[in-house]
């Protein structure tokens, strides 16, 4: 089945906008046009489309993913490189969860710390708090503190 610019958007949830860019930077070198020049994307577009998503919010930039295109037009011979491609983002996502998460955890013990200051209507209580009376689920925050 073949879609247009906008039901693909509507498919996918990708602005049309953005779609025509990736067309435009070479990110979409299989997307069909119809006789009057109008862009049509297939459903292997649309795996495309997730995959260029996918590495765009891992951070990969518009040069490298179209240098990922690259690799997979290349067929076969490829296959090492773009294994090892995903290797290092699912190995920098993991990374930056860990960081998020060490991240989140500060946040739940400053939330539970101005939680808890405000309903006294002082820091007072929770300022010097000894560790041991931190609550287990804010001590990790508490932890990287350094307290």
């Amino acid at each position: 089945m073949l879609y247009t610019v906008g039901e693909m958007a509507k498919e996918t949830g990708i602005p049309a906008s953005t779609l025509r860019y990736y067309d435009k930077e070479g990110l979409l070198p299989f997307v069909e046009r119809s006789a009057g020049g109008l862009r049509m994307f297939g459903d292997a577009d649309r795996e495309a489309l997730t995959v260029i998503e996918c590495l765009k919010r891992s951070g990969l930039s518009i040069r490298e993913i179209r240098d990922f295109m690259g690799m997979v037009a290349r067929g076969d011979a490829s296959l090492g490189e773009r294994r090892e491609l995903f290797r290092a983002r699912r190995d920098a996502v993991k990374s930056e969860i860990e960081q998020l998460r060490r991240t989140l955890e500060v946040l739940e013990y400053k939330c539970w710390y101005y939680e808890t200051a405000e309903a006294a209507g002082t820091e007072a209580p929770v300022r010097d708090l000894p560790a041991d009376q931190v609550p287990d689920r804010v001590r990790a925050g508490f932890d990287a503190l350094g307290r």
